[in-house]
């Protein structure tokens, strides 16, 4: 796993912006949320502007150089764009064609037909789940918002009703099972068994994606009732930008495997990742590039050009249109979430998580409960559920020397479970669920960062459960 190693040593390396004290960095965060939060809600000023000077203040009441704070946010800017802003406009284009080719429609009809009403947050769950397994969070979002959206637009379903359970299917994923980065960084740090904590991740994950997805939803539609925003509706296909519906769709069967053709590659590199283990194996090193998200999205939306545009009789200019007519849409939505990393890294910079880590060196509770309470303050502090399980990785890793092999796997659960804690204001997952769903930032707080946090809390109950009896 050598990326994860180079990302810990970057992380590692990286030199404070500022020698502010533990106080007046924790004034400095919750300045810089509260700048955040009140000129969007009460001043309507557009997020990637409240964003760039939330990050301002957080340099400013800390006590940086404005120039270093500048530098800090453009690099998190041009980080999180450069990865996940090229998987959103990938998944944006292959959306676009699965929709305006008809493939979309086949697959929500092909559901609404097989699935009830009562049935179709669960679906949506396990769909979320089995695609999420392999592949980044953000990368799910983008391969199933189409789906979600039409199936909430045609079914005459309130958005949160399925968005919720898709939502809390891909966080579990992200969160608590391997192959993803953040859990096998805990597992690399602690030395746990990666088949145990895979086992035992499961059995946690599965009443955490119930109960803060389909169970939750209902409450969620309650509190928020929003249809599909148009503006995503329109990227998702909903009025093809050519006039007319085509008078022919592909198949059911090869819509399916055109959007799994990515999860496919991503798993088949964590395979490979697993089994061989070794970055000089010109195998792994094949699939390193293969598996890759933006090679396996790209990929995708290549085969998708003739799966899906060849069935429904599209020219090469019909495919160009619908190619450019994807991009439009999705402008602020990378932009914003490009601000989101730009304030988190801020944060990191400043210190704010290395000040964490040092006040937590001197709690005196359980081991697992302290792994959790560790990544929760992280998470909130920083926004990143990656950061939050690398750190507390990191601190409590002394700690597994003497535990079992089921408690040192339940050690990186609960690392996990926190790294998950309510979403906000400074993680870029909360800007590009927000956009997608078309809510305001009092909404998304109320359903997405929720559902985050019963997500963070199931696992921990599941986890200190399990240690009782494994």
């Amino acid at each position: 796993m050598p990326h994860l190693s180079v990302e810990m040593l970057a992380a590692d390396a990286t030199v404070p912006l500022t020698t502010a004290g533990h106080a007046q960095l924790g004034i400095a965060v919750l300045a810089g949320i509260a700048v955040i939060v009140l000129l969007i809600t009460k001043c309507k000023l557009h997020a990637f502007l409240s964003l760039i000077i939330g990050s301002l203040v957080v340099g400013a009441v800390a006590g940086a150089p404005l120039d270093k704070v500048i530098t800090s946010f453009s690099t998190g800017l041009g980080t999180t764009v450069a990865g996940t802003g090229v998987l959103i406009a990938l998944g944006a284009v292959l959306g676009k064609l699965l929709a305006d080719s008809g493939g979309a429609d086949r697959i929500v009809d092909t559901i609404l037909a097989r699935a009830g009403r009562r049935a179709m947050p669960w679906a949506m769950v396990l769909i979320a789940g089995i695609i999420g397994l392999p592949i980044f969070f953000e990368v799910g979002i983008v391969l199933l918002i189409p789906v979600v959206l039409l199936v909430a637009k045609r079914g005459n379903f309130s958005l949160m009703r399925v968005g919720i359970p898709a939502l809390a299917g891909l966080s579990v994923m992200h969160g608590l099972i391997p192959p993803h980065p953040g859990p096998l960084a805990a597992v690399d740090a602690v030395k746990a068994n990666l088949g145990v904590t895979l086992a035992l991740g499961v059995v946690i994950a599965i009443p955490a994606a119930v109960i803060a997805g389909p169970l939750f939803s209902r409450y969620a539609a309650r509190w928020v009732d929003i249809a599909p925003p148009e503006k995503m509706l329109h990227s998702a296909g909903e009025a093809p930008d050519a006039g007319e519906t085509p008078a022919k769709r592909p198949g059911f069967g090869i819509t399916v495997a055109t959007v799994l053709l990515p999860v496919v590659m991503m798993l088949a590199k964590a395979l490979v990742d697993v089994v061989v283990d070794d970055p000089r194996d010109s195998l792994q090193r094949v699939f390193d590039v293969v598996g890759s998200p933006m090679i396996a999205l790209l990929t995708a939306v290549v085969v998708a050009m003739v799966t899906l545009g060849r069935p429904a009789g599209f020219t090469r200019g019909r495919i160009a249109a619908t190619v450019e007519s994807s991009l439009g849409p999705i402008a602020g939505v990378l932009l914003i979430v490009g601000a989101g990393g730009g304030f988190k890294q801020t944060l990191v910079d400043s210190g704010v998580g290395q000040m964490i880590l040092e006040i937590s060196r001197h709690w005196n509770i359980s081991t697992l409960l302290l792994a959790w309470l560790i990544a929760v303050a992280i998470r909130l502090a920083t926004g990143s559920a990656t950061v939050a399980t690398i750190s507390a990785a990191g601190l409590v890793a002394p700690l597994a020397a003497e535990m079992s092999t089921t408690h040192a796997a339940l050690l990186v659960l609960a690392i996990g479970a926190g790294s998950l804690f309510f979403s906000h204001v400074n993680d870029a997952g909360f800007w590009m669920v927000k956009e997608y769903f078309g809510m305001d930032v009092g909404q998304t707080l109320k359903t997405w960062s929720l559902m985050e946090t019963l997500i963070s809390v199931v696992g921990i109950v599941g986890v200190l459960g399990l240690s009782v009896v494994v």
